[in-house]
């Protein structure tokens, strides 16, 4: 009777054939872009605000310094003295400089032309603490110092 037939509208199944090739493009995408982290701090550093700051750029040789309170194995931290931690160890103030002189020694000589220390203190930091670990650096020749901040609008992003 009728003349016309409904005809049902199937849709299109998703082709999943392409799939494992895109994920593992993404995944190599990432692998090659992450940094991975050089150093693992050891103490606590809640890094003071600046209003001025840059970015520098990571030529040459970079050695961090970390002045804190100490963290144990779970992460937590523990009150007592402040500590100082070059790269990946910790340092007491008397051998910082014998410590950066072997760290320099160790490095490239393109890369000691172009070392950096890279002061990371927290910011209830004493200054006094921060004052002799620069004049430790002074007196071993270490001239170009960073220092490391967060700007006033991430950390109000933060809160």
């Amino acid at each position: 009777m009728s003349r016309f037939q409904r005809r049902q509208h199937k849709v299109p199944g998703l082709n999943m054939a392409a799939m494992p090739d895109l994920i593992f493009t993404v995944l190599f995408f990432f692998m090659i872009v992450t940094h991975m982290r050089d150093v693992t701090p050891k103490v606590h550093s809640e890094l003071p605000q600046g209003t001025e700051l840059e970015k520098t750029s990571n030529k040459g040789g970079l050695i961090y310094i970390f002045i804190g309170q100490p963290l144990d194995d779970r992460g937590n931290e523990m009150k007592g003295e402040t500590r100082i931690q070059l790269n990946n160890r910790f340092v007491t103030l008397e051998t910082l400089g014998q410590e950066i002189v072997r760290e320099r020694n160790e490095m490239s000589e393109s890369d000691r032309q172009h070392m950096v220390v890279s002061l990371r203190a927290d910011r209830f930091t004493e200054m006094g603490v921060i004052n002799d670990v620069k004049q430790t650096l002074r007196r071993v020749g270490v001239l170009n110092v960073n220092y490391s901040a967060t700007s006033r609008s991430e950390e109000n992003k933060k809160r």
